[in-house]
């Protein structure tokens, strides 16, 4: 199959595009911008303020009412182990596409899990059996955090293993001070069990982010999918979005080891084109066009710390290498600044009563018209994190 060149400009263009960045959708389109490729909602909140970089007139009722009310709006644990939001309509993508068919493979979703299943004597799928044998009777009809939940369960299993599992299950393992092994070995099945349906989050209560059972959260089950239907829109959501890519990246993506991705990636082989810009990489054929014609956004956006565009596994089309530690901190990540289709700096919101003051440090000098737009961008987001004022503050690197 012939090789087909492209430009970086190019790629940045279609990616910016299909993430809406290059023109705001309109204010019935929450679902759709939710649904491209899920909104990572870690630092709490964030996902809020991809959705509003993305639609226009987001607002915290109206994003509460989708949830809460419509329940037209998703919250689970999903790619890489983060709670992210899509539409309750796609939910078996975002959940059956993303389980992964084999223990192993299983196993590296989770990777934590493994230690404590070899001093146990478990395999992770049987574990995992264990807690949704259990998770109905404990949940229903209650919100629990993910502590409270794991304990319950934790103490339940221990009466139904052998007294030498019990006693291992039972003393303090190596995932928290004072933390029993099996509590933590819980917290990684519930992770799988978000992945089967079986629980999702209810809206945060203070500092917890509490976990319902899905059946009763919606009112119905999430429908039964063929698996290999689900990972193969799965990864076409993930090409659409990240494309052109390649395997590592989706592996990255999705929390997944790079020889794990067979069973996503040999569903698409006819749909997918080789495409050279630096490296070769795959394309859903039917997305040549748009990645050929493009056109690069002009104006400007402040998008969150974790914001899809900026998780895509490859960093270096988006940003200059030396600039990487600053745009992905290992702690206290700070949002991206968008101008013109570049980023150009990044952002950190500090509130002081109702006064949001937001500091923007670029890479360079920008010019009025950027500022300008920026300062309006931040003035958008001061009701958005319950603020009446902004204040902001430009700096250079």
């Amino acid at each position: 199959m012939p090789v087909i060149r492209v430009s970086k400009d190019d790629v940045v263009a279609f990616r910016l595009g299909a993430h809406y960045l290059n023109e705001r959708l309109g204010e019935g389109g929450l679902l759709d911008a939710a649904g491209r490729c899920g909104i990572q909602n870690s630092p709490p909140g964030s996902a809020l303020l991809a959705l509003h970089a993305r639609v226009r007139s987001v607002t915290q009722e109206r994003v509460a009412q989708a949830v809460a009310g419509e329940k037209s709006l998703l919250q689970t644990w999903c790619m890489r182990g983060s709670p992210f939001y899509f539409p309750a309509s796609d939910a078996p993508v975002f959940t059956t596409g993303m389980l992964p068919p084999t223990e192993e493979a299983m196993r590296h979703l989770v990777p934590g899990v493994e230690p404590a299943l070899k001093l146990l004597g478990m395999n992770l799928i049987e574990t995992v059996e264990l807690a949704g044998a259990e998770i109905g009777a404990v949940l229903a009809g209650r919100r629990l955090a993910i502590d409270e939940l794991g304990a319950e369960i934790a103490g339940r299993i221990a009466h139904r293993l052998p007294k030498r599992q019990r006693g291992i299950w039972e003393q303090e393992g190596p995932y928290a001070p004072g933390l029993p092994l099996g509590e933590g070995v819980v917290h990684f099945c519930v992770r799988i069990l978000a992945l089967q349906g079986v629980v999702c989050f209810a809206p945060r209560a203070g500092n917890k982010a509490p976990f319902v059972l899905v059946e009763e959260w919606l009112g119905r089950s999430i429908p039964d999918v063929d698996p290999n239907l689900a990972r193969a829109e799965l990864l076409r959501r993930f090409l659409r979005c990240y494309g052109p890519s390649t395997r590592g990246d989706f592996a990255v993506w999705a929390g997944f080891h790079a020889s794990d991705t067979d069973p996503w990636w040999n569903l698409l082989g006819d749909e997918l084109t080789p495409v050279e810009f630096g490296r070769t990489s795959w394309i859903l054929t039917e997305d040549l066009d748009a990645l050929r014609s493009a056109p690069m956004p002009a104006g400007a956006r402040l998008l969150p710390p974790h914001d899809p565009f900026t998780q895509m596994p490859d960093r270096r089309t988006i940003v200059d290498r030396q600039y990487h530690r600053e745009v992905w901190k290992r702690v206290g990540q700070p949002g991206a600044v968008l101008v013109n289709g570049e980023i150009t700096g990044t952002w950190s919101p500090r509130k002081s009563g109702r006064r949001l003051a937001v500091t923007v440090k670029t890479f360079g000098l920008l010019t009025d018209r950027a500022k300008k737009s920026l300062q309006a961008e931040a003035e958008q987001l001061a009701p958005l994190r319950g603020a009446s004022a902004v204040e902001v503050q430009f700096r250079t690197y």
